[in-house]
């Protein structure tokens, strides 16, 4: 054979290994050309001694190379064909980058922490309670009757005879009044639990935040009312106006309603306020003198307190019509909120 014949033989070899589609055709053809029994190239190794010395040289030249060639290229062609045989990954490289989008705080998560700032800057801190409370801390220390509707069965989730789901966070109230003696200036926002039939502006599972000040100074309903009209004004905007109703609540004395101007029509009157051009967003006081009796302050404390529904100034504030959108955990709504 002549080194002519055994470029010719290499040309086939490259060209058969290329076209090799499994690992078994790979291994074949390195055992027809590399192995040690029957290969054509250990075959010619053992013929290159009777060819001439002359042209030796060239002879065992031309087989090397023959030989590094085939090896190379079974190699590249056995791990070209295992990947190609090898399942895909699941991830593509090769694809673009799919971000996913920041998330952002829910609206009612929003509106406790902007009412906790801003009473934070009238010396409000906040008080903390468990949602699981005492007959003594949700009702009677409340100044609430025992035959009040608010203790049925109907309208209050009862745990046992004397512990139940809290119905309000004053109760937490309670618990700040009997742990320290006066002055008390604290915040409650919390959950809250009622036997609600869900709407559109009702739940049984909804929050409040409560905001008592009591002191051995004076305190007036018109520190009360300037206490809430600044929140409104950090709240709603500068031009909201608060307006004063009278009403009653078992634990304060007077007792009023607290509407807002509504931020929509600016009091023209609007579907979010019924023509009204008010709001009604928080309920308030000055603390009734037999809630002191309860908790053993004295009868000539001077304090106010008020009540509000988070997710009512969530609501108003972000324009929701329904309040079980808040809590459907639709991603397409809450995105509104980005």
């Amino acid at each position: 054979m002549t080194t002519a014949e055994i470029s010719a033989l290499q040309a086939e070899a490259l060209a058969e290994i290329a076209a090799a589609a499994a690992p078994d055709a790979v291994e074949a053809l390195r055992v027809k050309y590399l192995g040690a029994k029957n290969g054509l190239l250990p075959a010619m190794m053992k013929g290159l001694r009777d060819v001439p010395p002359a042209e030796k040289p060239a002879f065992g030249q031309a087989l090397n190379a023959l030989r590094s060639a085939v090896s190379d290229a079974l190699a590249a062609r056995k791990d070209a064909v295992a990947a190609e045989a090898a399942p895909r990954e699941a991830f593509d490289f090769s694809l673009p980058g799919n971000w996913r989008p920041v998330g952002s705080i829910h609206p009612v998560s929003e509106v406790i922490e902007e009412t906790t700032r801003i009473f934070a800057q009238l010396g409000f801190t906040v008080a903390d309670g468990p949602d699981i409370e005492t007959e003594f801390n949700n009702f009677d220390a409340l100044n609430t009757a025992k035959h009040h509707p608010s203790r049925d069965a109907r309208d209050t989730f009862w745990l046992d005879p004397e512990r139940l789901l809290r119905t309000q966070t004053s109760s937490v109230q309670i618990r700040e009044m009997l742990a320290h003696k006066p002055p008390v200036r604290i915040i409650c926002p919390g959950r809250c639990y009622r036997r609600d039939t869900t709407d559109a502006t009702h739940a049984a599972n909804f929050h409040q935040i409560e905001g008592l000040y009591v002191d051995v100074v004076p305190v007036s309903l018109a520190d009360l009312k300037s206490t809430l009209a600044h929140f409104a004004r950090e709240m709603m905007g500068p031009s909201v106006q608060v307006r004063f109703r009278p009403h009653f609540f078992p634990f304060t004395e007077p007792s009023v309603e607290v509407d807002f101007s509504c931020h929509v029509c600016k009091g023209k009157g609007c579907a979010v306020c019924k023509q009204s051009g008010w709001i009604e967003v928080a309920g308030a006081g000055i603390v009734d003198t037999r809630v002191y009796e309860k908790v053993g302050y004295d009868r000539e404390c001077y304090g106010y307190a008020f009540g509000m529904g988070v997710e009512r100034i969530a609501m108003i504030k972000h324009g929701v019509t329904d309040l079980r959108l808040l809590y459907a955990n639709d991603l397409r709504y809450l995105r509104e909120f980005l």
